[in-house]
């Protein structure tokens, strides 16, 4: 009974790594450890197990089969903000910075010591979990964003938001009043402003009001500065 509880609390890792022998290591290395471990080949194995399975962090490779690390990280942070560490012989600082841009928590170049990245891993948990306890739960009016469960609820009625939208409302939520640039806003999003993304904005706004505001066409909560970008406005 004591050792299925204990097995019960084991916290999940998720591998996505196409090179079997780089697998293994980790599998052992991480198992001594005390994490249990599960291995992807490409990154499309991983985000399929990734929407069908809970991890409590995520290890990237970059170069993969189906789906690059760097689109499978995009994809993660779409629907959740698990912990994510990059493994990659892609050393160059465009490629560092590109990655933690985007979403990742940390970056370790190959060859790597497992010894080290079992203390990489650690950490970010670490950081993960200090993260999620000082700002569980964020409330401006009649609005309260819970960041564990990832919904919003107006009013006690929980919103029926995509996972870019969360995404969009919290950071709004957190600095009530301020006026952020629909630039500002993209590359909160992606990691970096990109052409086109300014249409894309103005769209997930559109859908947030209808689905927050009372009168759309005459916003209370998310209020259009002109020339500048947005605001949630923090009084009535």
């Amino acid at each position: 009974m004591i050792e299925d509880m204990i097995e019960e609390t084991k916290q999940k890792i998720l591998i996505a790594e196409d090179d079997e022998d780089i697998v293994a290591v980790l599998e052992m290395y991480l198992a001594n450890s005390g994490f249990e471990t599960v291995a992807a080949y490409d990154g499309l194995e991983a985000l399929n197990r990734i929407q069908k399975e809970r991890f409590d962090l995520c290890l990237v490779d970059i170069m993969m089969p189906k789906m690059n690390g760097f689109d499978l990280i995009r994809r993660i942070r779409e629907e959740s903000q698990m912990p994510i560490l990059v493994l990659s012989a892609r050393k160059a600082d465009s490629d560092k910075i590109l990655g933690l841009n985007i979403g990742a928590d940390d970056y370790i170049v190959k060859p790597f010591n497992p010894l080290e990245v079992t203390a990489r891993i650690r950490a970010v948990m670490r950081r993960a979990q200090g993260r999620t306890h000082a700002a569980k739960i964020l409330h401006v009016r009649d609005l309260k964003a819970d960041l564990s469960e990832m919904c919003v609820y107006r009013d006690g009625q929980a919103l029926p938001l995509t996972p870019t939208e969360f995404k969009i409302l919290v950071m709004l939520m957190e600095q009530p009043d301020r006026v952020f640039t629909k630039e500002q806003i993209a590359a909160s999003l992606n990691g970096t402003a990109l052409d086109g993304d300014e249409n894309t904005i103005m769209v997930h706004m559109s859908h947030l009001r209808e689905k927050i505001e009372d009168e759309p066409k005459r916003p209370a909560y998310l209020i259009t500065v002109r020339g500048l970008g947005y605001k949630l406005k923090g009084k009535a």
